[in-house]
Parts: C-alpha cells; sequence; structure tokens
C-alpha cells in the first residue's frame, strides 16, 4: 500500500499495543484466525469479500489492503472486489437516507413550534 493519508509504518506499532494488552491482542488474533481461517459453511473468497466491503464502512485502509490481497488471492476478481465495494457504499448511503428521517422530524417539530 501506498502512504497517503496513513503511514504504511504505523504497524510498527503493534507490537507496543500487543505489550500493553498482550492477552486481548492475542484473543483478537486468534478471533480472526478462526473466521477467515476455519473452513466453515461460507468460502475464504466471500468471507473475504465481506471484509473488503466492511473495511471500506469502517474506512480502515490496513483493513482494505490486507483484506483485498487476501481475497485476490482467494481466487476474487477485480470485479467481484468492487462489486463488493459498491454493495458497502449502498448500504452506507442507505444509512444516511434512513437516518434523514431524524433531520425531518427535528425540521417538522421546529416548524411546529412556530
Amino acid at each position: 500500500m501506498k502512504e497517503y493519508f496513513y503511514a504504511v509504518d504505523a504497524r510498527k506499532y503493534y507490537p507496543d499495543l500487543m505489550a500493553a494488552q498482550q492477552d486481548m491482542f492475542q484473543s483478537f488474533v486468534q478471533l480472526n484466525k478462526g473466521i477467515f481461517e476455519k473452513e466453515s459453511r461460507l468460502s475464504r473468497k466471500i468471507k473475504e469479500l465481506i471484509a473488503v466491503g466492511v473495511a471500506h464502512a469502517t474506512q480502515c485502509p490496513y483493513c482494505i489492503e490486507t483484506h483485498v490481497k487476501a481475497a485476490k488471492k482467494a481466487g476474487a476478481s477485480q470485479q467481484e472486489v468492487a462489486e463488493a465495494i459498491f454493495v458497502a457504499a449502498a448500504l452506507l448511503a442507505g444509512g444516511a437516507f434512513a437516518h434523514s428521517t431524524v433531520a425531518m422530524s427535528v425540521w417538522r417539530e421546529e416548524e411546529e413550534k412556530g
């Protein structure tokens, strides 16, 4: 991954995080391994495509890099990765649209106050 907003070498601080909370750090590592590496109903490719979409929703550049590489390795095509991104974008847009009801209700309440 090229450096954009986030420094690529920021990962060098993971050992500090591990030293501060070794048990929690290891639990996180084991969680990821259990989800992505164990055989399950979903193929590795599908899990990685889900992860690509979620990584775009959470906007984590390290997750995007990691899961795009893993999706490609698992056999995903560029078109499938792009589709996962657009699915995430649609859900995020849907969330903004759904929450518009809050804004419109506040507006109406303020209008009714006069």
